[in-house]
Parts: C-alpha cells; sequence; structure tokens
C-alpha cells in the first residue's frame, strides 16, 4: 500500500508546477490532498489498558507530524470493542471502524499497519496474523511464551518485508543507549554479575474485579481468544487477568523480566542464558492466581564456544513489598554501571590495596553520568505516554516511513523469550534448564520442555 502512495506522490509531485493555477490551489493546501495520499493507516488489535494508556498517547504525540491515523479496532469482546470505537473516535476526530475479529480488520481495506496489544501468549500468534496479511507491526512484549510460537513468528518475520517493532521501550532510551556503548566500547572491561530487581506492594496488580464481573461469555469469542492453548471452560479471570494465569501468561517473567534481560542481550551481543534455575511461590496474594507473587532467578551467560567466560545474571522480584523502582546494575572489576541512578562509578572496583599484593595493576571506573553523554527525548510537545514509549512509538513510526529496522527488531524479541521461557521452564520444572543452540529447544531434564 506505501508502494501505491509513494507512487501517487511521486507522480503527482511531478505535474503539480502544470496544474497549481489552473486548479487555484496554493503549495501549502495542494500539500494537504499529498498528505491524505501519503498517510500511514493504523488498525488497533486489542483494545486493552496498554494500549489505552500508553501506546496510544505516545501515537497522538507525533501521527500529525509523521502523517499517520488510526482508523479501525478489533477486540472480540464487545464491551472493550465498543469502548475502543468511542474513545479512539474522539481522539482522532472522525469515525473508527469496530471489527469483532482480527479476520474482519484484514479484510479492510487500506489498513497499512497495527498495534498489537492482546494477552501475552498471542502476541506472537497476533504478529504472525499481521504478517500475513502483510502489515507493519507495533507489538508489545513479551513477545512469546512458547519456543513454538516463537520459532513461528521468527520465521514469518524473516520471510517478510514488513517492519516489526517489539516494545521494549528501554531500547529508545537514551540512557540505555549511553550504557550499551560504554559497555560495548571496552571501557567498562568484563561485566561479571547483574543485578535486576522489580518489586512492588499492589495486591490488586494484574487484577480487575470490577471489569471482571461485566464479563460475559455470550459478549466474547472464547474459543478464539484461547488460539492455540488447550480448552478451558470460560474464565473471565482467565481474559481479563491472564498475567495471573499460566499458560496465559508467564506473569514476572514475561511482563517484567523480559524488560531487563532484553538489555542483558543488548549491551553483550549475547543471544540466551546457558542456563537458568529458579525459585519461588504464591507466599502472600492466595486469590486463585497460578503465576508466582515472588521470584528469583539466576541465570549464567556466557559465549557458548568458551566456557571459561562468562557471568551471572539475578533477577528478583515480589510484588508484597516494594515501591516499583525497577533496578539494572552492572558489576564489573573496575566498578559498576547503575541504571537506577544513569550513572557510573567506581564503586567496588579493583583498588591499588588489593591489586598490588597481586602484582596486578588497579582497575577504577570513572565517574561518569549517562545522560550526560545521551541525546536526550524531546518532551516538549510530550501530552502523554512515558517518554521512553513515546520515544519508542516514535521511532517504529519513522522506521514505516524510511523501512530501516527500527531500535528494537523481531531478533530482540525472539532472544528475550528465550530467556523468559527458560527462566518460566526452570520455575515449573525445579530444575536446571539450559538451551539447545541447534534445535532452538528449551531443555530440562534432558527433554524439551512443553507447557
Amino acid at each position: 500500500m506505501l508502494q501505491r502512495r509513494t507512487f501517487i506522490k511521486k507522480t503527482s509531485q511531478a505535474t503539480a508546477g502544470l496544474t497549481l493555477a489552473g486548479m487555484g490551489l496554493t503549495a501549502h493546501s495542494y500539500g494537504n490532498i499529498l498528505g491524505a495520499n501519503d498517510r500511514v493507516r493504523v488498525g488497533v488489535v486489542g483494545f486493552s489498558d496498554r494500549h489505552r494508556q500508553s501506546q496510544l498517547p505516545s501515537f497522538l504525540n507525533h501521527y500529525k507530524e509523521l502523517n499517520f491515523d488510526i482508523v479501525a479496532v478489533s477486540d472480540i469482546w464487545k464491551l472493550r470493542r465498543e469502548e475502543g470505537v468511542e474513545h479512539l473516535k474522539n481522539k482522532m476526530g472522525h469515525d473508527i471502524i469496530g471489527c469483532r475479529n482480527n479476520e474482519e480488520l484484514y479484510a479492510l481495506k487500506d489498513i497499512d499497519a497495527v498495534f498489537i496489544s492482546t494477552a501475552d501468549f498471542q502476541h506472537a500468534l497476533h504478529t504472525i496474523e499481521a504478517l500475513k496479511a502483510n502489515k507493519d507491526i507495533y507489538v508489545e512484549k513479551p513477545f512469546a511464551e512458547t519456543m513454538e510460537d516463537n520459532r513461528a513468528a521468527l520465521k514469518a518475520a524473516k520471510a517478510s518485508d514488513r517492519i516489526i517493532q517489539v516494545g521494549s521501550q528501554r531500547r529508545s532510551g537514551p540512557n540505555y543507549h549511553a550504557a550499551a556503548q560504554f559497555i560495548q566500547s571496552g571501557q567498562f572491561g568484563d561485566i561479571t554479575m547483574v543485578e535486576l530487581t522489580w518489586n512492588v506492594n499492589q495486591p490488586g496488580r494484574w487484577r480487575r474485579p470490577d471489569l471482571v464481573a461485566k464479563c460475559r461469555e455470550e459478549d466474547l469469542d472464547w474459543k478464539r481468544y484461547l488460539m492455540n492453548r488447550p480448552f478451558e471452560k470460560f474464565d473471565p479471570r482467565k481474559y481479563l487477568e491472564y498475567r495471573l494465569f499460566w499458560p496465559y501468561s508467564s506473569g514476572m517473567a514475561g511482563q517484567w523480566m523480559s524488560h531487563q534481560i532484553d538489555t542483558v542481550h543488548w549491551f553483550t551481543g549475547l543471544s540466551h542464558p546457558r542456563s537458568v534455575v529458579a525459585n519461588g511461590g504464591v507466599y502472600q496474594w492466595k486469590d486463585g492466581r497460578r503465576n508466582w507473587d515472588t521470584t528469583t532467578a539466576v541465570f549464567e551467560y556466557g559465549p557458548s564456544d568458551d566456557l571459561s567466560k562468562g557471568f551471572q545474571v539475578v533477577f528478583m522480584s515480589r510484588m508484597h513489598n516494594g515501591d516499583e523502582t525497577p533496578a539494572e546494575i552492572y558489576y564489573g572489576v573496575g566498578g559498576e554501571l547503575n541504571l537506577i541512578t544513569n550513572k557510573v562509578s567506581p564503586r567496588g572496583g579493583l583498588t591499588e590495596r588489593f591489586a598490588k599484593p597481586m602484582k596486578m595493576k588497579p582497575f577504577l571506573l570513572p565517574e561518569l553520568n549517562l545522560t550526560d553523554k545521551a541525546i536526550k527525548v524531546e518532551a516538549a510537545a510530550n501530552t502523554g505516554g512515558d517518554p521512553l514509549t513515546s520515544a519508542h512509538v516514535r521511532n517504529w513510526m519513522e522506521c514505516v516511513r524510511s523501512r530501516k529496522q527500527p531500535n528494537a527488531p523481531v531478533e530482540a524479541g525472539y532472544t528475550h523469550s528465550i530467556a523468559t521461557i527458560m527462566a518460566n521452564a526452570a520455575a515449573k520444572k525445579g530444575q536446571k534448564v539450559t538451551f539447545d543452540e541447534k534445535t532452538q529447544e528449551v531443555m530440562a531434564g534432558g527433554k524439551i520442555f512443553k507447557y
């Protein structure tokens, strides 16, 4: 569709000088006509809280400048679909087409791209659907919750020329770009350990009791919701509070750890852990959930061809004490890189006192503020959405136009999914889990992990 519009635009521009005067148009008004021909028309797959509260406000920061529009919304629940139509109509200033499912959405003419913000287990599957319909895609993380879905989505993406941005918005953060540059330049030295934490004290996190009370089976397509998951009887909690219930979500691993472990892959160039062990449980919020409220997972990373090199990553998360200040701290012999404070420091580095007796040279990192070395996100026109997501959505929109690879391409989603699937397997099996590079399978106890 974009190619057709580009042709129209170029053809129109070539003849514009001959026709403007005769039509009584100014160059400015003629440009508006060309803009309509060149507009990127977007559909929304799943009118979720994530779309309403983050994707959409971020989109609204940039859509006029980049000549984008939202024209349709697909949702299998009548209530959300109707809410989506009204909300988007109010925001966009024109009628919105409501679709009962994605088949109806993709049957529409002139849809160029989609936002996907559905249940965690559906992201990879809905990506495949969008690719078959030849659409550019912004898809939320986690990208996939099983390796079968993960491989299928990667294969479909590789066979396509569509632009895919995975919603790992740290990859559009100036502080994270500065951290990546510092580590990849060799200035940091070897990473020896990474600590990742994400803690909250929110018994209602991922709960939707008021909405659950409104959800009736006759108002939605439960079979379509399940997709390729085993059949279960209709349960509005598993539809609306899916983050608490495997196999519809891995909970902490897919929701939180996927963001943080992605930075490990990005900064190091490593695509998956060597091994993972995990422990935890539902210790506090005993509300029928399947996914844990407390998790500790320990990863070993390093090159597959040199087992003498490597480092450990620890992810810890609890839902019963914390203020939601996610921590990412990279440790090395020379000090630390702290993405809470956005500072590099010599804290904990090798001092002369302890280096000299071992006939070693001291190694202390400089004091460095990462944000001083970064290009700051322009926030003056930001009217909603967090700055990271706003920058990330903009990056996707720009890449839809330029056809360049976005900051978080499909490979980023594929690799973070390997790590989250490994952590989930370790938690469920109570075993050390590894990854078979040849078969691209997660292995637990010498067997392929199946949910």
